[in-house]
């Protein structure tokens, strides 16, 4: 019985501190990080440590939560035994808490490897709208962004951004030669969900016609009330509150199991 108590308690205490890490994230930064540099196999190391092993262009690792503070960033080749020879830096990344952060390791305009620390916007939108950003870390010109044959972002260099916020819905995206309407990327059907802030990276070398886009989605922007319906309301979002019902109880249960536990050794 004691043995059974003290597994109760220890299962509650588990759901209790999942619970409670939400809280303790707002002192810290979320950190995203996204190989786009074509043809290369990498590993991360941050402050001297080993954090992402054979990672492969194209991939998104993250978010990690992390302490404010700086951290010293390098990309090397995947067979490296250590990061002493980098690839790609070693760069500072300063982190704040409570922000959201995405670390690129891409192409500069010239072909030239190189990474950049984009802030996440994860402001609140308007109900019924979601944001949709573009950044330019590819190794071409400027850019204009296309959604149905019209350029709604024009002269994009690498490795800037524009942020848009607009009506939840799809988007037919393309990526053209910066005052041109002859896709070198898509068209694309891209979803910008209410309440979340997608992230779109045209990555790759226009020389190399290896162009491709990335995409990153972050969530939980919603401005009360949700407004429509984007599989964030009603019964999908309450499962958190059950979630937490439901730890509660279970701790509850174990305490009391505990005490009637120590109520019959006394006796």
């Amino acid at each position: 019985m004691r043995t059974r108590v003290f597994a109760l308690v220890g299962a509650g205490a588990l759901v209790w501190a999942a619970l409670a890490s939400p809280a303790q994230s707002a002192e810290n930064a979320q950190l995203s990080v996204l190989h786009a540099v074509p043809g290369l196999t990498v590993d991360v190391y941050v402050n001297g440590e080993r954090t992402l092993n054979n990672f492969k262009p194209g991939n998104l690792a993250g978010p990690l939560s992390l302490g404010a503070g700086t951290y010293e960033v390098a990309i090397t080749a995947a067979d490296a035994d250590d990061d002493s020879d980098p690839a790609i830096g070693p760069i500072d990344l300063k982190l704040k808490a409570g922000e959201n952060y995405t670390a690129v390791a891409h192409l500069k305009e010239n072909g030239d490897p190189t990474a950049t620390l984009f802030t996440n916007d994860i402001s609140k939108t308007d109900a019924g709208q979601g944001r949709l950003t573009v950044r330019h870390t590819a190794a071409a010109p400027a850019v204009d962004i296309l959604a149905g044959g019209d350029a709604v972002i024009s002269d994009l260099s690498n490795p800037d951004e524009k942020v848009l916020d607009l009506d939840a819905g799809t988007v037919e995206a393309s990526v053209a030669a910066a005052g041109t309407t002859d896709p070198v990327i898509g068209p694309a059907d891209v979803t910008v969900a209410e309440g979340k802030n997608t992230i779109v990276y045209a990555w790759g070398s226009l020389d190399d016609d290896n162009l491709k886009l990335a995409i990153q989605t972050i969530s939980g922007l919603h401005s009360p009330p949700h407004g429509v319906n984007a599989g964030q309301a009603g019964l999908a979002a309450d499962r958190n509150w059950i979630g937490a019902g439901f730890a509660v109880l279970l701790m509850a249960g174990a305490a009391t199991l505990a005490g009637r536990s120590i109520a019959a050794a006394r006796r």
